[in-house]
């Protein structure tokens, strides 16, 4: 299981990377393990703010469909557009090339509430 020490995570099993005030979010090596073969990302939020725990977007796998969830508050500001024609990048490489979207951060003391990797490992009985 490959659960980078560098980023934060969420219950919800999404993965942020901060840079700045841009955040970086996909979903775990474990989720997309969970969910199996994931054949559509859905994120129709491009350019709207989205509040943190509200619903982002949808990824689709063969047997599923699961809700995305923001970590943090904050504007959609890009969508991996290649995750369109090859949405199997996020089952490939969770981490780097799968990634979903961008966004600047709007409150980043919620970024205190993220989990570290040792806490989410924790939480999924790592």
């Amino acid at each position: 299981m490959n659960i980078p020490s560098d980023l934060k995570y969420t219950k919800d099993h999404e993965w942020v990377k901060i840079e700045g005030d841009t955040a970086i979010v996909g979903i775990t090596d474990f989720a997309q393990g969970e969910l199996g073969d994931i054949v559509y990302v859905d994120v129709d939020t491009l350019d709207d703010t989205v509040e943190k725990d509200e619903v982002f977007g949808s990824v689709e796998a063969v047997k599923t469909v699961s809700d995305l969830f923001m970590p943090l508050s904050g504007e959609v500001i890009e969508f991996n557009e290649e995750l369109e024609d090859e949405p199997e990048l996020v089952n490939k490489d969770p981490y780097g090339k799968g990634w979903m979207i961008k966004l600047t951060i709007s409150d980043d003391s919620q970024i205190a509430d993220l989990l570290d990797a040792q806490t989410y490992q924790d939480l999924i009985g790592g």
